[in-house]
């Protein structure tokens, strides 16, 4: 055990094993299990309930389309949270706190207040959707279900207490419960598989209200609190002491990365591929999470429609409560202090209630929260980008060039879609683009 420090949560037996593996001492594929748990963790931020509102809408409006957006985000989820995952190995400090430490203050208070507003934006979307989830598939009001929600998630965060394992362990089952839901549909509707490659391979914008739509699949997929929990699972978990135990982190880490977002990846195509068998061909209208639950009854069946639901519902738990788990890191990292959990559970379900009480349309507020989320996606990104391309915090596990290429064409990526959907908004027109439709 001369290579790390044990991480908090690890059982004596567990910390032995996880030594062995570091020193090279074992290297079966079953000892490699024992790092497998900060991707999935993560990954639920790829399978939440606004990947529901954004990919349900996609799928009916415009079919296979968009399934490209999914991809390319995809894509760039996998860097940026590699690269989190090896800052946090690397410099044993999750992103927050290196942005603290290494930038002027009221650049920090300001990158807080956009993290802060993101993290509200990611609660608003994961709480409302799992309440939605248990509504639907209890008969319960709206208001019913958000409360359970609230006490479940409260409940799975208390878990935490006994180690990260247990959390680990629960979200990785309620991702199962969502993959295997989706597998589920895909045997129930009908896919046109030609289109669908067409659709993946092929970038298309099929009229300019698709570009909202492909702005919120990305803001729904590459998150801003998974960037910053990412780095923090990895700080606390195995901290390393050498340099050839670090290498051995980032290596596993990677392969974590691929193969859980590899999955969130799978599932959100299937979110998209199911909604356009669905509903595209007759059906297009539909662009809220209920409408789609009460239309797939008629036309595929109740258990079609109870599957759908029991996604949502594992998906809306799990997401909140890794939401609140990114938010406690976000506040602790940038402002040096914590809240208690059930203070920040409390504080995070406010804006879902003011939205139901308002009568806003849930599905409609899922949405424009990953539209938020997107605008607020490149803070972190940028910074996570500056710290991994610093030899002086990396060392040898700097960024290489072709790497920083690909990130930085992924910021930008995103700052453009960001910067014609502003533009768009105020009414600019924007040469070459679909007329609205």
């Amino acid at each position: 055990m001369d290579n790390f420090n044990v991480g908090q949560g690890l059982t004596e037996r567990t910390a032995l094993a996880i030594g062995e593996v570091l020193a090279g001492r074992r290297t079966s594929g079953r000892a490699r299990l024992l790092f497998v748990g900060p991707a999935v963790i993560a990954s639920i931020a790829y399978m939440d309930p606004g990947n529901f509102a954004t990919n349900l809408q996609a799928g009916a409006r415009y079919g296979y389309a968009l399934l490209w957006v999914v991809l390319g985000a995809n894509i760039v989820a996998m860097l940026f949270q590699a690269l989190s995952a090896k800052l946090g190995i690397v410099t044993n400090r999750n992103l927050a706190e290196m942005c603290r430490e290494q930038f002027p203050l009221p650049l920090v208070y300001a990158m807080w207040g956009i993290s802060e507003i993101a993290a509200m934006a990611t609660d608003l979307a994961e709480f409302l959707g799992g309440a939605i989830g248990l509504s639907l598939l209890f008969q319960l009001p709206l208001i019913v279900g958000m409360v359970i929600t609230g006490l479940v998630t409260y409940s799975i965060l208390m878990a935490e207490r006994r180690g990260f394992r247990p959390v680990e362990l629960i979200i990785g089952g309620l991702v199962a419960a969502i993959a295997l839901s989706y597998l589920v549909e895909l045997f129930i509707v009908h896919v046109a598989w030609g289109a669908a490659v067409h659709g993946l391979f092929v970038p298309q914008l099929p009229t300019r209200d698709a570009l909202t739509v492909a702005v919120g699949m990305f803001g729904a997929t590459v998150m801003p609190h998974a960037i910053y929990l990412h780095s923090g699972l990895m700080q606390n978990r195995v901290p390393a002491r050498t340099d050839a135990a670090r290498r051995r982190l980032v290596r596993f880490s990677n392969l974590e990365v691929i193969v859980a977002l590899a999955l969130a990846g799978l599932v959100n195509m299937a979110m998209v591929v199911m909604a356009s068998g669905a509903f595209h061909a007759g059906h297009a209208d539909v662009g809220e999470i209920e409408t789609a639950y009460h239309t797939l009854t008629p036309l595929l069946g109740a258990a079609a429609a109870g599957v759908f639901l029991v996604a949502l519902l594992a998906s809306g738990v799990s997401s909140s409560v890794v939401g609140t788990m990114a938010g406690q890191m976000i506040m602790q990292g940038f402002a040096g202090f914590r809240i208690p959990v059930w203070l920040r559970r409390i504080a995070t379900m406010v804006p879902a209630f003011v939205v139901v009480a308002l009568g806003v349309n849930a599905t409609d507020a899922l949405v424009y929260s990953q539209v938020v989320l997107s605008f607020a996606l490149p803070v972190p990104m940028i910074a996570l980008l500056i710290f991994t391309c610093r030899r002086d915090i990396m060392g040898p596990f700097v960024n290489s060039w072709p790497v920083s290429v690909a990130a930085i064409l992924g910021a930008v990526a995103i700052l453009v879609l960001n910067a014609i959907l502003l533009l768009q908004t105020f009414g600019v027109s924007i040469p070459k683009l679909p007329a609205a439709g």
